[in-house]
Order: structure tokens, then C-alpha cells, then sequence
């Protein structure tokens, strides 16, 4: 069988001349197909959301608007770690291929919808979906690279991800203004067709030979209803219910009852979901932490920025993604250096430090802006934390998917992305409850009460048309809120720096000779020869 990893280690001797370049242009090929429907996967919440408005504006249902965007997270959340699964046991491909065309589904299916209610429960399809794109990628990715090589292709995937978040909302917006809403559902046909159409075409991985086992069933849907119990809290409470309500505390004891039985249940599997062992690995734990933490960073920090700077700094929101630019770009530079010095050196354990170090750094700088910080200013306070995701978003993939034998593949990705979604749903609700409450508090405190129940929704034009007394209030309100939600945050990421400090330099598969790890910290050398698949 030819090896994908004899084209992408540069330090073999004994590959026939000429084949490599070959081999390693139809890797390019799979990882530009990959890379299309990582796209495909960031995207679709960016433009809905800048959709919304329209939408209810056309269906109506606005007491239900917050369960367009609560469908797709938990349907997308809770198929995460079931897809990673099905990859590891079913092959890779097929399993792919299949989330891609459910997501497909769903999106013809919501821009088709009418009436909110179908329109909520198409976005759950297309969230089922959604949940294998991201997990069915960095598993892809997985499978082809070998880590040692991996991080050629860390810059592409941070790319991706500032196209996305800049691109989405004004593609977002230029595509309801001009095609209607409908189309912002209908714009993921082409990109998915593309995307189904070259990994259909050029990807080929070795077909599985595996024992008929029992799927794990019992451990599925108490898994299922643990991180739908969790995502709910995390969303409702503290707006939609009081967070020491009956329907909260209710909701903590199911996540909390589900997610332990969980635990029992996959001690007894034959075929676990997550198997409990890798986390037995000291270097995949803390890369779960760590995970964990930056998206909880993250996505507060992705919420919170275009905020402030429209309210405070008077900036547009229709030019929000472009607000996120210094962060962005810095993120994706840093994200491109360290995976070219991994490749070229093996060493990576100084990348996760100084990431936590950034990433702390950055957003206690942001946690000092105020209503006379200037745009210069707060944008390279961004570059900073933007610096500080750089080293952090690939690396804890990375070092996750070092740290298991080959067959674990699917469910080390699935985790690790489980791990980051949970802590952006925890980060959204715990740094903007913080928010809220201390907006709310300042207005009410500078006589602003009048805006108070709509204080974290005024734009720049809204805000011109309030009196300058109460717009003035106003404006220290946000930026009050933001200091305390970014100088949580920024005690956040020192629990990431703390964990960053006991991850184990293990060498990475595909950098020469490989030696058994006995000190936790990395995958069995027998685990690198492990199913490799085959040339594409």
C-alpha cells in the first residue's frame, strides 16, 4: 500500500523520484476541498445572523427567534462526538460525505421554510449536519498528515477562519438586502457542491476492516441530553430565565445526572462514543483545558468587540466584521509561523505558554478600554490576544491528535472540538451575563433607566438620537461592562497558562524514528504505522 506519509515526510531518503511532488499536490487538492467546507461550516451563522431581522420581519414568530440560533448550536453540539465515532468505525469518507449532504438538506429545507417553526426545525437538520463538517475535517486532516507536517496547513485553516468572520456578516447582509433572506441558506449549495464534488473525486482513504460491533446507543443519548442540558443552561439562563430558577436548577441536574451516567456507561461499552481512556493522556487533557478556555475567550471576545466599538467608537455595524480585522489577521500570521517552525523543528510545547501569556495579556488590555480609548488603540490591544489565539487554536489539535493511536482519530477531534464549543456556549453566557448586569446597573446608577432594558442592543444610529446626557451614560455603561467581561476572561486564560505549563514535549508522528512514550504524554510508536492511508 503507498503511503501518504512517505509524500509528506521530508525527511524520507527511499521515495521514488517524482511521485512526492505528485502525491503532494493532490494533497493540496483534498486540503482545498477540506478548507471549502471548513468555509462552509463558519459561515452559515455569520450570514444567518445578520439575516435575522428580515427573517422575522417576513415570518413573524419574533418570541421565538433565539431558537433559530439554540437548534443549530445544540443540534451541532450534541452530533459532534457521534460523528467522530462513526468516522473511527465506519471509514473516515463516507461518513464525511454523509454530514456534508445532511447539512445540505437542512439548508435547502430553512431557506424554503414558512413559518418560524419549520424554519426551527430545519435549522436542527442542518445543525445534525453541521456537527460532522468540523469534527470530519480536522479528522480528515488526522488521517493524511502526519503531525510533524501538519503545520504547513495551520495558516490556511486560521485564513479560513478570518474569512469567515469578516466575510460573513457583510456577505450576510448583501445577500438579504439584494436576493432576499431565503439565499443565505441557498448560498451554501454551491460551496457544498464543490466541497462534496472534489472530496468525492480526490480524496481516497483505505476502506475499514472492523469487527460487527454493538453501537453504543445508551452512551449516545445520554451524552445527547447531557450536552443539550448543558447548551441550554448556558443559553438560557440569565435571559430567558433567572439562573436560580426551577428550569435552570432543573436543567443542571439532568446535564449533571446524564454526563455522569455517561461516564459509568463508557466503562462498560464495547465500542464507546469517547472512549475514557485518552483522557489517561496527560498532554490530551490539557489540550481539552486548554481548548476549552480559549474558546471561551474567543467567541466572548468575538461578541463583546463589535459591541463596544459601535456603541463607544461610534463605528459601523454594518462593517462589523471588519472591526475584528487587527485580530484576526495577527491571529492568522502567528498561526502560520508556529506551525512552519513545528514543522521545520518538531517543538511545540513554547507555543501553548506563549499563547496562554498573549491571550491573558490581551484581554486584560482590552478589560482597561474606556470612551476615550481610540481605534489605534484597541486594535492593537486585538493583535495582541488575536497573537495569543494564534499559537493556541491549531496547536491543541494538533498535540490532541499526537496524543492517540490512529484508530481514536475520530474521537480525539470530535472531543477536542466539543471541548472548544462548550466553552464558547459557557463564555457567551458567563461574560455576558457579567455584561448585562453591569450595563444595566451603570444606566440605572447614571439616570439612564429609560434605555436600560435595551442596553445591549443600541447601535451608533440609535445612539445619535438619544440625549447626550443619556448617551454619555450609555457609553460608559458598555465600556464599564466590557472592562468586567474581559477582565473575567482574562482570569480564564490564566487557568490555560497554568495547563499550558505541564504539557510534555512528546515528539510528533512523521518526524523520523519514533520511540514509545511511557510518561503519558504521547501515542504508542506502534500507533504511527497504524492504518495509513493511502496515497490520494
Amino acid at each position: 500500500m503507498a503511503e501518504l506519509k512517505k509524500a509528506t515526510d521530508g525527511g524520507a531518503g527511499d521515495r521514488p523520484a517524482g511521485k512526492p511532488e505528485k502525491q503532494q499536490r493532490s494533497v493540496r487538492v483534498v486540503m482545498l476541498a477540506l478548507m471549502i467546507t471548513m468555509l462552509l461550516a463558519m459561515l452559515d451563522n455569520l450570514i444567518v445572523g445578520t439575516a435575522m431581522p428580515t427573517i422575522v420581519g417576513d415570518l413573524g414568530g419574533l418570541e421565538h427567534l433565539s431558537w433559530v440560533v439554540t437548534a443549530y448550536t445544540l443540534a451541532t453540539a450534541a452530533s459532534t462526538p457521534i460523528w467522530g465515532k462513526l468516522g473511527d468505525m465506519y471509514g473516515r469518507k463516507g461518513v464525511f460525505l454523509t454530514s456534508i449532504v445532511l447539512f445540505l438538506i437542512g439548508s435547502v429545507l430553512s431557506g424554503m421554510a414558512q413559518d418560524m417553526g419549520q424554519l426551527i426545525g430545519f435549522r436542527a437538520v442542518q445543525g445534525l449536519g453541521a456537527g460532522g463538517l468540523m469534527v470530519g475535517v480536522m479528522a480528515i486532516i488526522g488521517d493524511l498528515v502526519p503531525p510533524r507536517e501538519r503545520g504547513k496547513y495551520q495558516g490556511m485553516m486560521a485564513g479560513v477562519m478570518a474569512i469567515a468572520m469578516i466575510g460573513g456578516p457583510l456577505v450576510g447582509g448583501t445577500i438579504t438586502d439584494h436576493l432576499g433572506w431565503r439565499w443565505s441558506f441557498y448560498i451554501n449549495l454551491p460551496l457544498g457542491a464543490v466541497a462534496l464534488a472534489m472530496v468525492t473525486l480526490v480524496l481516497h482513504l483505505p476502506k475499514r476492516e472492523r469487527a460487527e460491533v454493538k453501537i453504543d446507543y445508551l452512551g449516545a443519548g445520554l451524552l445527547t441530553v447531557g450536552i443539550t442540558a448543558i447548551v441550554l443552561v448556558t443559553t438560557w439562563g440569565g435571559s430567558e430565565y433567572a439562573w436560580g430558577s426551577a428550569v435552570i436548577v432543573t436543567l443542571i441536574a439532568i446535564g449533571v445526572a446524564s454526563l455522569t451516567g455517561f461516564c459509568f456507561v463508557e466503562t462498560q461499552a464495547a465500542e464507546p462514543i469517547i472512549p475514557l481512556h485518552i483522557f489517561r493522556n496527560l498532554n490530551f487533557t490539557l489540550m481539552s483545558v486548554i481548548g476549552f478556555m480559549s474558546g471561551f475567550v474567543m467567541f466572548g471576545a468575538v461578541l463583546f468587540l463589535p459591541l463596544y466599538q459601535q456603541s463607544v467608537q461610534g463605528a459601523s455595524a454594518t462593517n462589523s466584521g471588519l472591526l475584528l480585522l487587527p485580530m484576526l489577521l495577527a491571529m492568522m500570521v502567528v498561526s502560520l509561523i508556529a506551525g512552519r517552525v513545528t514543522t521545520s523543528t518538531g517543538k511545540y510545547k513554547i507555543f501553548p505558554i506563549l499563547g496562554s501569556v498573549l491571550m491573558v495579556s490581551g484581554l486584560f488590555l482590552l478589560s482597561r478600554m474606556d470612551t476615550g480609548t481610540t481605534r489605534l488603540t484597541s486594535g492593537i490591544y486585538m493583535a495582541v490576544l488575536g497573537a495569543g489565539m494564534g499559537f493556541l487554536m491549531q496547536i491543541t489539535m494538533l498535540v490532541a491528535q499526537n496524543s492517540v493511536e490512529m484508530k481514536d482519530m475520530g474521537v480525539a477531534s470530535s472531543a477536542t472540538t466539543l471541548f472548544r464549543t462548550l466553552g464558547s456556549s459557557f463564555g457567551v453566557a458567563i461574560m455576558g451575563a457579567l455584561f448585562t448586569g453591569r450595563v444595566q446597573d451603570e444606566m440605572a446608577a447614571r439616570g439612564g433607566g429609560a434605555v436600560t432594558a435595551k442596553s445591549a442592543q443600541l447601535d451608533a444610529s440609535s445612539l445619535a438620537k438619544l440625549p447626550a446626557a443619556v448617551r454619555e451614560a450609555y457609553q460608559f455603561a458598555v465600556s464599564s461592562g466590557t472592562h468586567i467581561a474581559f477582565l473575567v476572561g482574562a482570569s480564564v486564560g490564566v487557568i490555560a497558562l497554568i495547563a499550558s505549563v505541564f504539557v510534555k514535549e512528546v515528539p510528533l508522528r512523521g518526524a523520523g524514528p519514533e520511540t514509545t512514550s511511557s510518561d503519558g504524554g504521547g501515542a504508542p510508536a506502534a500507533a504511527a504505522g497504524v492504518r495509513q492511508p493511502e496515497a490520494v
